[in-house]
This record gives C-alpha cells, structure tokens and sequence, in this order.
C-alpha cells in the first residue's frame, strides 16, 4: 500500500486544515468561496470519511462564515413607503430577518417589544395605530443594537435622530436618506470583517497543536471564541464612550 496512507489521521487533518486556511485568505468572492468549501467537503470524504466530524465541523464553520456575505440586510427599496399596523411591522421584520434567528421559535420583534421601544421613547408614538416607514427604519436601527446595548444607550443613539430627521419636511436630510447611506456603508464593510473572521480562526486552528487530540477540538474553539470576545469587548468598550459623549453634546440638558 502506498505510503501516504500510513500518514496519521491526526497529521493529516492538520495539514487539511492548514490547506483551507491558506486558499481561503486568497478567495473573496462569495461565489469563489462556495464553489471552493464545495470542493474541501467533497475533498473531506474521500480522503478522511464522513466519520471524521472535527474536520467536517470545521469546513461547515468556514461556509458559514462566509455566507455572512450574503447575510440579511433590510434594504431601503424593501421598507414599505406606507403607513402599517403593529402587526404588520412584526410581519415584515419576521419575514425579512428571519435567517438572523438563532433558533426557529425566535422573536425578531414583538408587540410587546414595540410597546416598551414607545414607552421608553426610542421611537415616537403611532399615529391612530398605524406606524410610518420612519417608525420601522428607527426600528431596524434599534434592532441591530439591542444585543449589545443597553437600552439607555439605544435611547442616547437614536434620540437625536428622532429629533432632527424623524418626518422632517423642510428639504434637509431625512431619516430615509441616512439608513439608505449607512446601509449602503455597511455592506462595504462585509469583506474586510469576514477576512478577519477567518484570519482568526486560522490562528485558534494554529494553537494547541500539542494538545491531547480529545481536547484539541475544544480548546481551539474556546480559542476562537476568546478571539471574536475581544474584538466585540474594544468595539463595544468605543460604542458606550461615544455614545457617553452624544449625550453630553445633545442630551436632554441641552436642549435650548
């Protein structure tokens, strides 16, 4: 039998590894990249068998970071331009998000949620029931920051924007020109965070070679962990001090 069979499976996932990290940081593309993790899956089979779960995990957690460059954005053209009732905000924001649930039974948003968004005064009340396109794209912002913020901070952010845009009619900047910008300024930034998401996980693979094969897999997981948790703690950590700062500048105690 030819030698190369009597490679240890160990050494030979290694080097699998090390092969998909090396082609993925020369592939952008999100078509070049499904066709390429097509390829190491079918690849995967042949050479280390469908039992092999580690390496298959880790291919599965490649695609998956690279499908984040199709991830769901709710873009300005699909945002009704007419009023809606409650349950039709819900609808919508199910409908539109719904492969950013986590699990198949979650809530993107809810009446209840909505209710306390108004009470807390992050979005301005209904008018007879009903809720404009200003009303749903403050609570798209309002979405995208509740899992990181406190809704004080929500409140800090998105006051001013309700006060300066929400349904402004003298020609200036409306809120429907800001989340067109900023939503267009947000799909640029896809590509240079899905190449860091993978140049990170190309490091966790590198750490803990000599470790136990039974506690390999899972330290290295703990270890891209730990390296996602770091940038979200600085990000976070910038976030609250300039949102500190919006509320110095045009909090309420500086309204004339």
């Amino acid at each position: 039998m030819h030698g190369k069979f009597f490679i240890s499976l160990s050494f030979r996932r290694t080097v699998f590894y090390q092969y998909i990290i090396r082609w993925c940081y020369r592939k952008i593309l999100v078509t070049r990249f499904q066709k390429l993790y097509d390829d190491y899956a079918n690849v995967y089979v042949v050479q280390f068998g469908e039992q092999d779960m580690e390496a298959s995990e880790k291919v599965e957690l490649l695609k998956l970071i690279e499908g984040f460059h199709t991830i769901d954005f709710i873009t300005p053209d699909t945002v009704p331009a007419i009023d809606l009732y409650m349950d039709q905000i819900t609808t919508f924001m199910d409908t539109q998000l719904a492969s950013c649930k986590r699990y198949p039974d979650d809530k993107i948003l809810t009446k209840t949620m909505i209710n306390n968004y108004t009470k807390n005064n992050l979005i301005p009340p209904p008018v007879r029931k009903k809720y404009s396109k200003e009303h749903l794209l403050l609570l798209i912002f309002v979405y995208y920051m509740k899992d990181f913020l406190s809704i004080s901070d929500i409140k800090t952010l998105i006051g001013p924007l309700t006060e300066k845009f929400f349904q402004r009619e003298d020609g200036g900047i409306t809120l429907t020109d800001i989340y067109e910008r900023i939503c267009s300024m947000e799909k640029a930034q896809l590509d240079p965070i899905i190449q860091d998401l993978n140049e990170n996980m190309g490091s966790a693979l590198e750490a803990f070679g000599d470790a136990d094969e039974n506690d390999r897999d899972y330290l290295q997981t703990f270890t891209f962990i730990c390296l996602l948790s770091i940038d979200v703690y600085v990000k976070k950590q910038l976030i609250e001090h300039l949102a500190d700062k919006i509320s110095e500048k045009y909090g309420p105690q500086k309204k004339k």
